[in-house]
């Protein structure tokens, strides 16, 4: 959580990009990243050398003696961030711009750098000196106090405020899934060790960062105490894919700053020909868009032959069952309409789960939860894939409340299910005999398939009616009558009172 000093800070250099006419939230994150990418690489290759003087080793840096950049031969010790910070704001304006950009942008070609793939697009926007030597003296601030702070991860937890300024903002139609709807989410699957982890429609990476965050929390040791699911946790756990290239490089940043070194983040219309991905995964998280229809000749033809239909959020269930491994599970959003929708597509793809692999949950949340963005209800499926079957009982619960309220303000309260939810999920044996007025209960497969595979909570649920007794017609007659009577004698008072 990101208060006081830093938080401070934090909104000071929104501010300085808001004076400077920078007021598209995407592109003031954008260049941000660009800034803490450069000034990472300084400080990765300054530790870099110093451990090799340590040990004795020779060492060659990031920066060489001589950089060619266009048909000019520089000192690259010009374009470390230690170096340049401490320029006139003329002419680190002018390195930023005409040296160091094109530097990062080339340096893909250098086996050191395990991040520069995601920075071959970038371009620097800042758009005077003033507004850049402000925003590097920011940073610098930002970064000491990162480092004299004891939190864990405060690398991790200032990048996310950076990304919530982008939700506030509600940029260009786009929202983030909440984190801790996220954090529910990835503590139902309890994700493991070697499990391979995808985020099909990634934005943001925060399903896979909330993912490593709970593996480092709870299988610290079991990870970082073996050399290959160290490396495996760094490098190949983790796979987003994502359309949108500036959404990518934020993503990947995110991932970095969490301290996945090298994830695997790519651009790629996940529901198209573009995506070969079979069997490849043990663990999908994902939140995937309900943009409503897509033109079919985008889509893959075996996600069509599973689910014909143009509805990208029946699209993307295919799609997550054909990209799982046989035991591999899944945890999703959708939206309330997949559960009941009558076309043969949405019964289709609710039959294929259901009958072919195993349902587990379907976890209905109140229609707030997305708000001020968006106010569609919206469940959690959890599902394996098993190819055979499976399914016995399902396990529903209705959520009515997250620990914030369901207006635009979405202010904190006390009032949560949340905790409640992961405990009765992880005791499901303990769920049998709930009945259908409770938060939540189990539903056989037979009665799901007697309901057209509906899985609307509101189908299953039994509501509890109270009987309320009135009083007769005549009494309440007889009280506005006395009422009438009283409001008569204090009118005749009042007059009186005003001589009138």
């Amino acid at each position: 959580m990101i208060t006081g000093e830093l938080k401070n800070k934090i909104d000071g250099i929104w501010d300085i990009f808001a004076a400077g006419g920078l007021a598209n939230p995407l592109e003031v994150i954008e260049q941000i990243t660009y800034l803490m990418f450069i000034r990472d690489l300084d400080d990765s290759d300054n530790k870099r050398e110093k451990e090799c003087a340590m040990l004795g080793l020779p060492y060659q840096s990031i920066f060489p003696d001589e950089v060619t950049i266009g048909a000019q031969t520089i000192d690259g010790k010009q374009l470390k961030w230690s170096v340049f910070r401490d320029f006139p704001a003329g002419r680190m304006f002018t390195v930023m711009q005409e040296w160091v950009f094109p530097f990062i942008k080339n340096l893909h070609d250098d086996k050191n750098s395990a991040y520069s793939k995601y920075m071959d697009e970038a371009i620097f926007k800042l758009p005077t000196p003033l507004i850049l030597s402000k925003v590097v003296d920011a940073l610098d601030e930002i970064y000491d106090l990162m480092n004299s702070t004891q939190s864990v991860d405060v690398r991790g937890d200032v990048y996310e405020y950076f990304l919530n300024k982008i939700s506030a903002a509600g940029a260009i139609g786009m929202f983030r899934t909440p984190r801790h709807i996220i954090r529910m989410m990835v503590e139902m699957v309890d994700p493991k060790a070697d499990d391979t982890i995808c985020d099909p429609a990634c934005g943001t990476s925060g399903f896979l960062v909330m993912a490593a965050e709970y593996l480092k929390d709870v299988r610290k040791e079991e990870i970082f105490f073996d050399k290959n699911k160290k490396e495996h946790f760094k490098t190949t756990m983790f796979t987003g894919y994502d359309v949108g290239r500036t959404m990518l490089r934020i993503g990947a940043m995110n991932m970095m700053t969490h301290g996945i070194e090298n994830p695997v983040i790519e651009y790629r219309d996940s529901l198209s020909e573009q995506n070969p991905d079979q069997e490849m995964y043990s663990l999908i998280l994902a939140n995937p868009p309900f943009k409503g229809s897509l033109d079919a000749d985008a889509v893959s033809a075996d996600l069509l032959r599973v689910c014909k239909t143009k509805k990208t959020e029946l699209l993307f269930l295919a799609l997550f069952l054909r990209m799982l491994k046989v035991g591999g599970r899944c945890a999703c959003i959708v939206p309330d309409g997949v559960l009941f929708g009558s076309s043969k597509a949405h019964k289709d793809i609710r039959k294929k789960i259901v009958e072919d692999n195993r349902l587990e949950a379907v976890i209905s949340m109140p229609s707030g939860v997305f708000k001020p963005y968006a106010g569609v209800s919206t469940a959690i499926l959890i599902f394996t894939k098993t190819g055979h079957g499976g399914t016995d009982q399902v396990w529903f619960y209705d959520m009515t409340a997250d620990g914030f309220s369901l207006d635009d303000k979405r202010t904190p309260v006390d009032e949560t299910d949340i905790p409640d939810i992961i405990e009765r999920f992880k005791h499901l044996d303990q769920e049998k005999d709930r009945k259908r007025t409770e938060k939540s209960f189990m539903v056989s497969k037979e009665e799901i398939q007697e309901n057209d595979y509906d899985l609307s909570i509101n189908k299953y649920k039994e509501v509890e009616y109270q009987k309320v007794e009135y009083p007769p017609t005549s009494e309440i007659m007889a009280n506005i009558r006395e009422l009438e009577s009283q409001i008569e004698k204090e009118m005749d008072e009042l007059e009186k009172l005003l001589n009138l």
